[in-house]
């Protein structure tokens, strides 16, 4: 049957459209949610990265060009990839230092993920979290081929955190990021993701050795306390424990690109 105003497609469209939909706030066209679609559609959780990557790229050379105050192209630049995704990742992040800092057993932080009021340590790590990240992103305006290093960082941000998603077990066995995963062959979205990832850092490190080495470093580091501490304080992950990573893996692409930059001109 066909709906007026839904889109007619295969189901790599639809699933294209269902991340889309689902991880920004880029306006789509309605699809029908269906099992098939569902399975493939954090194939495309990249792409969304692509179209924050974009819009990153063009404030940032648009902020060269108009010779932007640091302060304003660093505000743009973070502020942007939030208002893509609509602060869903953001807010994964809050909720997730919420349930570090209550110091409860396992049981009691998943809960306290799952619970909607915005606990007071959410709200200071959220507040220190963006303040860090401004003051990391007046370090790093870049110009040149840097620029596309940085640009590069929600496609690679998104690409790792679908990855984990595929790779770790899930917290909960429900939940939204349940829903994506359940269906999914594994091997296939692994395979997949994994390409997405190769692709974007082999591209950062093309572009601009030092920047690109800085970048795929900090993000490592993320990785690998991301993949300790889901295991040893959730006993897995959930869609706030991916939020949370791909917002500290973004900062730490910005991070790393920024030391790189330094090195380079000491080097």
């Amino acid at each position: 049957m066909r709906y007026p105003g839904r889109l007619e497609g295969g189901s790599g469209v639809k699933s294209l459209v269902i991340a889309f939909a689902m991880y920004s706030k880029l306006p789509m066209p309605r699809v029908e949610w269906d099992e098939k679609s569902l399975s493939r559609a954090l194939w495309w959780f990249p792409a969304v990265g692509l179209a924050a990557g974009g819009l990153l790229w063009l404030w940032l050379r648009l902020s060269q060009l108009l010779g932007l105050s640091t302060v304003l192209c660093a505000a743009g630049a973070l502020l942007l990839p939030v208002a893509v995704s609509g602060g869903i990742h953001l807010d994964g992040f809050c909720d997730t230092c919420d349930a570090l800092s209550s110091h409860q057993s396992r049981e009691r932080k998943l809960e306290i993920l799952k619970d909607s009021h915005t606990g007071a340590f959410a709200i200071i790590c959220c507040c220190l979290y963006l303040i860090c990240f401004f003051a990391v992103w007046c370090e790093a305006l870049p110009a040149g081929r840097e620029t596309w290093v940085l640009a590069l960082g929600p496609v690679l941000s998104r690409s790792l955190s679908g990855l984990f998603a595929a790779v770790l077990p899930n917290a909960r066995g429900s939940g939204l990021l349940a829903a994506f995963t359940a269906p999914m062959d594994a091997v296939k979205a692994r395979c997949v993701l994994g390409l997405w990832t190769a692709a974007a850092g082999g591209a950062m490190a093309l572009l601009s050795p030092w920047a690109g080495a800085g970048a795929l470093a900090g993000a490592a580091l993320v990785c690998l306390y991301y993949t300790v501490m889901s295991r040893r304080q959730f006993g897995g992950i959930t869609g706030d424990l991916a939020g949370f990573f791909l917002q500290l893996c973004e900062l730490a692409v910005v991070l790393g690109a920024a030391v790189g930059m330094r090195l380079e001109v000491f080097g």
